[in-house]
C-alpha cells in the first residue's frame, strides 16, 4: 500500500493557522514576518536611546545607563509577546515597546520628583492589568463593536497617512526647518541632500516598481536591497550618523549602516522584574497616580484598536461591521503585553502599525507573527546586526503601505456629512498631531456632537457617549491636573 504525503491544506500547520482558508501560503507568511521585523527592528535600538538616557526623579538612569541591557530586554519581550499574538490570536500583528508611550513614561512619569524607574514601570504594569480586566469583562470589545464601521475605515486610512508621515520624517525627507514661516520642509533647506536620501529614494521606487510588476516579496526585497546599498555607501562615503547638535544634517537618521565588529552579543536580561507596583502611590500621591494611569490607559486602549483595524482592513480579514476575527484574543494578548513591558522594565508593549508591511507582503495569519517574534528573540543575541538597517532603508516600506491603506478611503460615504466630517477629522488629525489616539478621539467626539446637532442623539450607541466623555477628559488632562494641583 502506498502512502502519499498530505497536501499543504491538510498539514497541521495549515489547519492551525488557517493559512489556505485565508488565501495565503507558507512562503507569504514567512516573507510577511520578515518584512514586519525589518520595518520595526529599529525599536531595539531606539527604545534604549529614549528610556535609557533620561534620569528618574532621584537622578538615576534605567539599568544604570547600560543601553545593551535595555536593548536585550526590549527584543525579548517583543519576541515573546509577538509569538503569543500569533499562536493564540492567529493574527498578523507584531508587538513591541510603544513609541510615544515610552517617551511619556520617561519624560512625564519617571522624571517626576521622587519617582524612580521602578515606580514608573509599576504604573505601566498597573495600567496593563486594568486594561486586561476591561477586556475580560467584555467592555473593551464592546466599545470596539460600538464604533460605526465607516469610522473604523477612517481610522485605517488615517493610520495609513500617519505611517507615511512617520516614514518620511524618520528618513529625513520631511524635516522641521531651522527657521522660516513653515513648520516642515523637504529634506535639508528644501532639497534632497545627502547619500541617505538617495538610499531612501532607491528603496521607495524599487518597492513601487516591484509592486507594479506584481512581484511577490516586493517590500522585503526593497528593504534588503536598500540596506545593502546603505552599507556600501557608508563604506565608501563615510557619511556617519546625524548628530544632536545638527552638525551633520545629511547623515544617517538613526544608526550608520556599517558592518559590526562582532555579530553575536550575549544578552543581559538584568532589567526583568525591575518594577514596584505600588511605589508610585507613596512617591507622588493617589490623585497623580490615577491621572497618569488614565492617560496611559486611554492611549493604549485606542492605539491598539486602530492598529488592529488597519491591519485587518489591509489583509481583508474584517467582517461587514469592521471587526477582525478573534477580537477578544487579540485584545487579551495586547493587554498582557502592556503589563509585561512594565514588568520587564522597558515600558508598555503594544501592537505595531508596521505589521501592515507584513500584510503588504501577503501575510494573513498568526504564523507571520510567530516568524517576527522568533526574529526578535534571535535579535537578543544579534543586536549588532539589527543596528545595520538604517531608517532610510526600512522606511520606504511604510510609505508604500500608507498608499495601500489609503485605498480604503472609498469606503466612506463623503456625501453623508454626519459621518464624513468626523471621518475627515480622524484621518487628518492623526498625521498632523503625530498621534493615533488624538485622531480617534477627535473623530469620536465630532461624531457624537454632530449627531446631537442633527437631533439624532438617540442613534448614538451608549458606549460612544462614554468614550466621547472620556476623550474630552483626556484632551483636558493638563487643565484638570492644574485644577487639582497635581
Amino acid at each position: 500500500m502506498s502512502v502519499t504525503a498530505p497536501s499543504r491544506s491538510d498539514s497541521a500547520l495549515d489547519r492551525y493557522f488557517k493559512i489556505s482558508q485565508r488565501g495565503s501560503t507558507l512562503g507569504r507568511e514567512i516573507r510577511g514576518g520578515l518584512a514586519t521585523f525589518f520595518t520595526m527592528a529599529y525599536i531595539v535600538v531606539l527604545n534604549p536611546l529614549i528610556i535609557g538616557t533620561v534620569p528618574d526623579g532621584t537622578g538615576e538612569l534605567l539599568a544604570g545607563g547600560d543601553l545593551g541591557v535595555i536593548a536585550a530586554c526590549t527584543a525579548l519581550v517583543a519576541g515573546v509577546m509577538t509569538i503569543l499574538m500569533g499562536a493564540v490570536a492567529n493574527y498578523p500583528l507584531a508587538l513591541a515597546t510603544g513609541l510615544g508611550l515610552n517617551a511619556f513614561v520617561a519624560y512625564g512619569v519617571a522624571s517626576l520628583d521622587g519617582m524612580t524607574w521602578a515606580d514608573a514601570m509599576g504604573l505601566v504594569v498597573l495600567e496593563g492589568l486594568i486594561i486586561l480586566v476591561l477586556v475580560l469583562t467584555g467592555f473593551r470589545e464592546a466599545v470596539f463593536r460600538a464604533i460605526p464601521a465607516q469610522l473604523k475605515t477612517a481610522i485605517s486610512v488615517g493610520i495609513g497617512l500617519f505611517i507615511t508621515l512617520v516614514g518620511l520624517v524618520d528618513a529625513g525627507i520631511v524635516r522641521k526647518p531651522a527657521g522660516g514661516p513653515v513648520p516642515v520642509e523637504l529634506g535639508v533647506g528644501g532639497f534632497l541632500a545627502g547619500w541617505p536620501m538617495l538610499v531612501f529614494v532607491v528603496g521607495l521606487f524599487l518597492i513601487a516598481a516591484l509592486l507594479t510588476l506584481r512581484v511577490q516579496g516586493a517590500i522585503l526585497y526593497g528593504i534588503i536591497t536598500a540596506t545593502v546599498l546603505a552599507v556600501i555607501v557608508e563604506a565608501f562615503a563615510k557619511v556617519g550618523p546625524q548628530t544632536p547638535d545638527g552638525a551633520n544634517p545629511t547623515g544617517w537618521g538613526l544608526n550608520a549602516p556599517s558592518l559590526p565588529d562582532s555579530i553575536v552579543r550575549v544578552p543581559d536580561f538584568g532589567l526583568l522584574g525591575h518594577f514596584d507596583l505600588l511605589g508610585s502611590f507613596t512617591s507622588i500621591g493617589v490623585t497623580a497616580v490615577v491621572l497618569l494611569v488614565f492617560t496611559l490607559m486611554l492611549a493604549d486602549f485606542f492605539d491598539t484598536m486602530g492598529t488592529m483595524v488597519a491591519v485587518g482592513a489591509e489583509a481583508g480579514l474584517l467582517d461587514e461591521d469592521g471587526n477582525p476575527p478573534n477580537t477578544r484574543a487579540i485584545l487579551v494578548v495586547d493587554s498582557i503585553a502592556a503589563a509585561a513591558g512594565g514588568a520587564a522594565g522597558i515600558s508598555s508593549n503594544t501592537s505595531y502599525i508596521e505589521s501592515t508591511a507584513g500584510v503588504g507582503e501577503g501575510a494573513r495569519t498568526g504564523l507571520a507573527s510567530v516568524v517576527t517574534g522568533v526574529l526578535f528573540l534571535l535579535a537578543t543575541f544579534f543586536t549588532p546586526l539589527v543596528e545595520v538597517v538604517p531608517h532610510e532603508a526600512a522606511t520606504p516600506a511604510l510609505v508604500i503601505v500608507g498608499f495601500l491603506m489609503m485605498q480604503q478611503v472609498t469606503g466612506i460615504d463623503w456625501d453623508d456629512l454626519e459621518i464624513a466630517i468626523p471621518a475627515f477629522l480622524t484621518i487628518v488629525v492623526m498625521p498632523f498631531t503625530y498621534s493615533i489616539t488624538a485622531g480617534i478621539g477627535v473623530g469620536f467626539v465630532g461624531y457624537v456632537l454632530l449627531k446631537v446637532v442633527r437631533g439624532r442623539a438617540g442613534a448614538v450607541h451608549p458606549l460612544m457617549w462614554i468614550v466621547a466623555v472620556l476623550f474630552l477628559a483626556y484632551f483636558g488632562i493638563d487643565p484638570i491636573r492644574t485644577w487639582l494641583g497635581v
